[in-house]
């Protein structure tokens, strides 16, 4: 389930229900519905990639990263199979009841999302080995949870919620990055074309000091008048840069789950100003 990165998409749904208790929109059965959908979305999504990156020979026995299961033996092939389908099948029945409070056009972004979660790590252009795998985490665990998190809701869209989106996306990026910076050479060695392998080490650093700051920035404008999110989290985010520079191989995996946690820490420090004011 790879535990450390699920605050990933706890993060933009918690972030979204902070707006909505802002503006006296908050309502809890869908509100749970959503932190539902959005953590099934992120398990089947990594148990598809434990799955398909095994079957197509990129994972290896004794790995930098967190363990793979099924590389490993820990699980068989056929058994992670039926759990990705099985765990994707169950956020898309809860995606359902959100129709209740969304309208029936959730179903196309029900459907975008499933189609996501696999086309991730699976299909004929798997986003992960072709350098777009950062994209995709901006969109599916930033862009569309944050917006529609808060629109099944309030019935509408906003400017700040579409900022603060962008802002989880950027971070939630950071996470991947993360992870491909550490795997680059192991990637780079069985074709596996991450944007780590493609620009290089010191974009994927680069880019992931770049993010961290555009997401500061976002929240500065997003989260008025609680500046001191933003700029809280950008200080947390200069100290993992200087850890990431400084850590090479197993040595950064701790920086996934601490990555992950700011961007939480961001989420939940939100929710709770909104509570409080």
């Amino acid at each position: 389930m790879r535990l450390r990165t699920l605050p990933v998409s706890v993060a933009g749904v918690l972030t979204a229900i902070g707006y909505n208790v802002a503006d006296g929109t908050f309502a809890v059965a869908p509100a749970l519905l959503c932190l539902v959908f959005a953590v099934l979305a992120q398990v089947s999504s990594n148990f598809a990639n434990e799955y398909y990156d095994y079957r197509d020979g990129l994972d290896r026995v004794g790995r930098d990263g967190p363990r793979r299961g099924v590389t490993e033996g820990d699980i068989t092939p056929q058994a992670m199979l039926y759990a990705t389908y099985g765990v994707l099948g169950a956020a898309c029945c809860t995606g359902l009841a959100l129709l209740w409070w969304g309208g029936w056009w959730l179903l196309l972004a029900g459907f975008v999302i499933a189609v996501g979660a696999m086309a991730y790590s699976a299909g004929p252009y798997p986003l992960s080995r072709h350098g777009l795998g950062e994209v995709a985490v901006v969109l599916f665990f930033g862009i569309i949870p944050v917006n529609l998190t808060y629109y099944v809701q309030a019935g509408t869209f906003t400017a700040n919620v579409a900022m603060a989106s962008l802002a989880i996306g950027l971070m939630g990026a950071n996470v991947l990055l993360v992870n491909n910076y550490r795997d680059a050479d192991d990637d780079a060695a069985v074709g596996k074309r991450t944007l780590a392998v493609i620009m290089g080490r010191g974009f994927a650093y680069s880019l992931y000091l770049i993010g961290g700051v555009g997401a500061m920035l976002l929240l500065l404008g997003a989260m008025k008048p609680y500046e001191w999110i933003g700029w809280g989290y950008l200080i947390v985010h200069l100290l993992l840069c200087r850890l990431l520079k400084c850590r090479k191989g197993k040595a950064i995996n701790p920086l996934l789950g601490m990555t992950a946690m700011a961007m939480l820490a961001v989420a939940v420090a939100w929710l709770t100003a909104a509570c409080i004011g």
